[in-house]
């Protein structure tokens, strides 16, 4: 998901316990049906851990915009984009079609509290997967942990602070560090090795062209065995 469409951080399984997954789709509609070219830019963490890797398979969950799958897809990576929103996935096949990548493109819709996307990966990115809506977001991450071929990674970026433009402006809202994120995982350390944990600080821009100072909490994990 695109950083600057802010999904409002959660824990696991939070949000409204009353919401139905009909209610998380229709939310979703009508949030891309009205924002057209927002965020349609690459996330800066992603640009950063994947410009160095040789190109293979990748899975951006929560494509959104489809600022990473078509990054990456210009960089020569195969790329499965998947949102719960038809009109995302829509407008990602779209806008790569338009660029000269619909061949390394594949857009699927899931609801991943129900259906998870078939097939191993190289790389799987999670950019500020949150939601408002009920999800088990660790079962979620678990899953694509193990869509990974050995030697693939996983790029988990969350959001770390509260940025003038966020939904939530509890001043009391805790953000899950990456220990504890990686914690949540709970994933077999003979399997799954954790290569970057930290929270670094950057510039950003809102949705207004508002900028200011946020912090991303970042976990990078690799596949060490089948």
């Amino acid at each position: 998901m695109d950083s600057t469409q802010r999904r409002r951080p959660t824990a696991d399984a939070a949000g409204d316990q009353g919401a139905t997954d009909e209610d998380a789709k229709l939310f979703w509609e009508r949030h891309y049906r009205t924002r057209r070219t927002w965020g349609a830019r690459v996330n800066p963490l992603l640009a950063e851990i994947a410009a160095p890797l040789r190109p293979g398979t990748a899975l951006d969950l929560g494509c959104g915009a489809g600022g990473d799958t078509i990054w990456l897809a210009q960089q020569g990576w195969h790329v499965t984009a998947v949102d719960i929103s038809t009109t995302a996935v829509e407008r990602v096949r779209e806008r790569a079609r338009d660029l000269g990548v619909a061949d390394r493109v594949a857009t699927e819709q899931h609801d991943l509290a129900r259906s998870f996307p078939a097939g191993k990966f190289d790389l799987v990115s999670a950019q500020y997967f949150h939601t408002s809506f009920p999800l088990l977001r660790s079962r979620v991450l678990r899953t694509a942990a193990r869509a990974l071929r050995p030697g693939g990674l996983l790029l988990i970026v969350d959001h770390g602070s509260t940025a003038p433009w966020s939904w939530n402006q509890d001043p009391d809202i805790h953000y899950p560090t990456p220990t504890e994120i990686a914690a949540e995982l709970d994933l077999d350390p003979a399997h799954w090795s954790a290569l970057r944990a930290d929270m670094p600080r950057r510039r950003a821009t809102g949705p207004a062209g508002e900028t200011a100072t946020v912090i991303d909490n970042v976990l990078l994990v690799q596949r060490t065995a089948g």
